[in-house]
């Protein structure tokens, strides 16, 4: 591993044997102040993750979801704490539409972040519950300075979202967004922060919480009932792996869509894109070319479990790959519809610690605020439910009680098999459909070109955005754009302020022989910190 940062990264890898990485300072103090207080890689995951519903709202809220990849020491474990349809979304509740709405009531699943911070606490934490709330609740009631890209964030949401339920009145102060540096203060967020902490979220799916969630909705054109909220619980799950060289990338298996990251590296195995440079246009057009393949696949088959027509070990069969791979055309892009095989606004963050424990954690609003509907108490909802498909008959048909498409992915890398499995990476790349094309760029970077885990986030990004368009960053070098663009790729080149190629978070093991360190990264793309000690 190159410990050095090349590209020109304004920012040097953190190194420690316990260690903490988010998209926002203020939260990876709170997780590091949980480590020196007894607690382990879960415990400053969380309490990281809970300050981040306070510091970073337009991003996440306590309406969101949430998945975590946990290496105990010995095993790695899945959790899926995302929720589930209102029982009232029946196709015929949609009936006349086209497609799900992309805000509003319309779009809310019920959310199952806080019952995955439970599950996690009760499985693996060694701090009380409560706790873990503490820095988010003083900041909440006496405010924190708020930083420059969140700040950007929250008044670019304000059209979009100022006529929804709840939000002008929650996150306004006189129709303006706060500015950098300005103290925010939520006092009503504080308050139901305790109200989950005393409880330990029964307040939230069963109690006080849940109902007055329900009251709102009911009064306000939503649909949830509180037995909607009574029914959900999260998941634990086997991580779904693939092999890529000497390693394996695990992703939480569907509804999440990390398979898509998993089945276009398995493309570019096949079709040999180690053959080309690192840093050039070849390489990239066939990191495009996979990922394209790749969202046919995801966005045709890839459901709630329940629903799943094709398994994913079919997706990620060898010679299915292989077929795949022998479609793309080295020297010209192309388009691609789904294979026939045969039988998814996001805060990341990642934690260790010195005995050995890891975290690999996303929780998310979805499309920045989310849904923009605010229940009294500061609970933003999110928006996942707009990824369902209205198309009668496909597996991502929206459902009572059925899980939606997922975009947020946690990722973790290992090494060795069964007995011999070793930890090397916990990391993700967050930010809508940016986040398998950001896992699949992160992970070649750090297996093919050595790099360590901030110059992974340093180098420039490729992506393919929602309508398809390939973008690059304004780092991006002019030569592999020019390159790119001979092979038939038509190429926008960003604004250097660009927000739209996600955000990195990324904890590694120092070294193969070093068992008892980490280095650690944090994106210079937002306004997050690495910290360890």
């Amino acid at each position: 591993m190159l410990i050095s940062p090349p590209f020109g990264g304004a920012r040097a890898p953190v190194l420690a044997k316990n260690a903490v990485a988010s998209s926002q300072p203020l939260a990876t103090q709170a997780g590091i102040e949980a480590l020196q207080q007894g607690g382990n890689a879960v415990d400053a995951a969380l309490a990281t993750a809970i300050t981040l519903t306070v510091v970073e709202p337009t991003m996440n809220g306590l309406g969101g979801d949430g998945f975590a990849l946990i290496w105990d020491g010995h095993k790695l474990h899945g959790l899926n704490a995302s929720g589930r349809a209102p029982a009232a979304w029946t196709p015929e509740f949609f009936a006349g539409k086209t497609a799900m709405d992309l805000i509003g009531w319309n779009t809310v699943t019920v959310p199952g972040m806080v019952a995955g911070w439970i599950a996690l606490s009760r499985q693996f934490g060694k701090l009380p519950f409560a706790q873990l709330f503490k820095r988010a609740i003083d900041y909440a009631e006496n405010g924190f300075p708020v930083s420059p890209v969140i700040a950007r964030q929250w008044r670019e949401a304000i059209p979009t979202l100022k006529m929804q339920p709840g939000f002008t009145e929650s996150f306004l102060i006189a129709g303006k967004s706060p500015a950098a540096g300005h103290i925010w203060r939520f006092p009503a967020q504080a308050n139901t922060l305790r109200k989950i902490a005393e409880s330990e979220g029964e307040s939230f799916y069963r109690g006080e919480l849940a109902q007055s969630m329900v009251d709102f909705a009911q009064s306000t054109g939503g649909c949830f009932t509180m037995a909607d909220f009574a029914a959900n619980k999260p998941e634990w799950v086997e991580p779904l792996a693939f092999d890529y060289g000497d390693y394996t990338l695990h992703e939480i298996p569907p509804n999440g869509s990390g398979i898509a990251a998993q089945i276009a590296l398995g493309i570019l195995q096949a079709a040999n894109a180690q053959q080309y440079p690192a840093n050039s246009a070849q390489r990239i057009h066939l990191q495009v070319e996979a990922m394209r393949m790749a969202f046919a696949d995801a966005y045709a088959h890839v459901s709630d479990a329940s629903s799943m027509r094709v398994p994913s070990s079919a997706l990620l069969n060898q010679s299915y790959l292989a077929g795949r791979a022998a479609l793309i055309d080295h020297q010209h892009a192309g388009t691609y519809s789904a294979g026939d095989p045969h039988a998814g606004g996001t805060v990341y963050l990642c934690a260790a610690d010195e005995s050995g424990m890891m975290i690999s954690y996303i929780q998310s609003n979805f499309k920045g605020f989310g849904s923009g509907v605010v229940a009294p108490g500061g609970i933003a909802f999110h928006n996942r439910g707009m990824s369902f498909s209205l198309v009668d008959g496909h597996p991502n048909q929206v459902a009572p009680g059925k899980r939606p498409f997922h975009t947020i992915l946690p990722a973790f890398l290992t090494k060795g098999k069964e007995q011999d499995l070793q930890p090397t990476m916990a990391f993700g790349v967050m930010g809508g459909n940016m986040q398998p094309q950001g896992h699949i760029q992160f992970v070649m970077r750090f297996i093919d070109e050595h790099l360590n885990p901030q110059a992974c986030s340093d180098a420039p990004r490729w992506r393919i955005d929602d309508l398809g368009h390939l973008t690059v960053e304004a780092s991006m070098p002019t030569a592999i754009v020019e390159g790119l663009k001979v092979l038939g790729h038509e190429v926008t080149v960003m604004p250097a302020d660009s927000l739209d190629f996600g955000s990195a978070q990324a904890i590694a093991l120092l070294g193969e022989e070093t068992k008892d360190a980490y280095i650690a990264g944090s994106d210079h793309r937002r306004d997050g910190l690495a910290a360890g000690f």
